[in-house]
């Protein structure tokens, strides 16, 4: 199926306005409001392998991915399949079930830093219970984040960074007690030396550090050589416990994530995302010691009505069962390779100054002369060129992140036509901008 250019986007418009009367800002999470690129977002309708439909009956060849949970594409028909006969159980029990199970032993196979696992609803509550967990098991209350990795919206991890690498958190949303957002730092990403100066000035007080290994929220951006080694050395040897946020990288950058790609095993694992086909699931991990102190078994609480519900359970049974077939991540990578070699080829050719910066199937390509290598590098791309770029991709019938800030993915349901198609539109975009 091949992606159709845009002829009218009334419909979108209409439902946006009728939205905006309904939910806040029109939407239920931010990015979707197209505020970072202007113009109307679109209503999605139906979706199959690489191509989403709006409600204008538009098709597009999309690159978002569900923000990187479609690894197999959309609807695609295992899953599918695997959801429909989970339903027709029953959509919901609040009780154990085999699916459980299999999906559990699915993610330790993967994953050897993760001896049990504790799924739960959505990143943003693996990442609070990761965090809780980790200070009860060291006493400690500080956390050390990096600037521009986004770990969710609970209240810890939503800081920024202050003008140097020692100051404690400010709150980055109001509604957040500065009381706690002292208790996260924030430093630079990339920055070995910065961490080294935090550790130095709070001994024994901190209880984990938290990263993305490879940021994925500021763009892409992959660690620099040794970087994630250092931070399993510093943590270990100052007691503090060492958290893989995964929820994009874990099974997309390998098959056990980035911490199979790099070979550094964290202490703590946090995964979302493709273990959930694409259904709201994600999940915390780590050696059997450490998880045995959550409840009921150890006195950390934590709980969900809907964790391990059985039509998350299916979808990501299902999905990683997929990803198991001969040949898979070699599919993706060169996938992300030649779009990745292609788009820079293409603008290059135009004159437009892009870094495309990839990691395996995911890739953010930034409007800047210069590699991002941590948040404020990352920042100085051409938002606004960006926008032009996306708008242009946008009406020729491609779908892409409406954020500079933000990764595009492959799945296994794009094609070389779809790629190649991707490619001659965006040496349209890029002849348009440098005009």
């Amino acid at each position: 199926m091949t992606a159709r250019a845009p002829r009218s986007t009334a419909r979108s418009s209409e439902l946006f306005e009728q939205a905006k009367q309904l939910l806040p800002g029109g939407v239920d999470s931010p990015v979707r409001a197209f505020g970072a690129v202007g113009g109307t977002p679109r209503f999605i309708t139906s979706a199959s392998g690489a191509t989403v439909t709006d409600a204008d009956d538009n098709r597009y060849i999309d690159y978002v991915c569900s923000w990187g949970p479609l690894i197999a594409g959309h609807a695609h028909p295992e899953v599918v399949a695997a959801v429909q006969q989970a339903a027709a159980r029953g959509t919901s029990y609040g009780a154990p079930t085999e699916a459980e199970n299999e999906l559990a032993q699915l993610v330790v196979e993967r994953f050897p830093s993760i001896e049990r696992v504790r799924f739960v609803s959505s990143g943003t509550e693996a990442a609070m219970s990761a965090v809780r967990l980790a200070r009860a098991a060291t006493g400690r209350d500080l956390i050390v984040k990096f600037d521009g990795c986004y770990h969710g919206h609970a209240d810890s991890m939503l800081v920024a960074a202050g003008s140097g690498v020692m100051t404690f958190g400010q709150p980055d949303s109001p509604g957040v007690p500065a009381d706690l957002a002292k208790l996260t730092i924030s430093i630079p990403f990339n920055d070995i030396a910065a961490v080294e100066q935090v550790f130095e000035a709070n001994a024994g007080k901190i209880a984990a550090v938290l990263v993305e290994p490879v940021a994925g929220n500021m763009g892409v951006i992959p660690p620099s050589d040794g970087y994630l080694d250092a931070l399993r050395r510093i943590t270990r040897d100052a007691g503090a416990l060492l958290v893989f946020d995964e929820v994009i990288t874990g099974c997309r950058v390998a098959r056990g994530g980035a911490q199979e790609r790099f070979g550094v095993q964290p202490d703590l694992t946090i995964l979302g995302k493709i273990i959930g086909g694409g259904l709201p699931v994600a999940a915390y991990g780590g050696g059997t010691e450490l998880m045995e102190q959550l409840s009921p078994t150890g006195n950390v609480y934590q709980a969900g009505t809907l964790s391990g519900n059985p039509l998350a359970m299916a979808a990501g049974i299902a999905t990683l069962k997929l990803l198991d077939a001969p040949g898979v991540y070699d599919q993706l990578e060169q996938a992300g390779k030649r779009l990745g070699e292609s788009l820079a080829d293409a603008a290059e050719a135009a004159g437009v100054a892009v870094q495309v910066q990839s990691v395996g199937s995911m890739m953010t390509m930034f409007f800047s002369d210069a590699t991002a290598t941590d948040y404020t590098s990352a920042r100085r791309a051409d938002t606004a060129r960006y926008a032009r770029y996306f708008h242009h991709m946008l009406d020729q019938g491609f779908a892409f992140a409406p954020s500079q800030f933000e990764c595009g993915f492959v799945s296994t349901a794009h094609t070389d036509a779809d790629i190649d198609a991707t490619v001659a539109a965006a040496r349209v975009a890029f002849d348009a901008l440098s005009a």
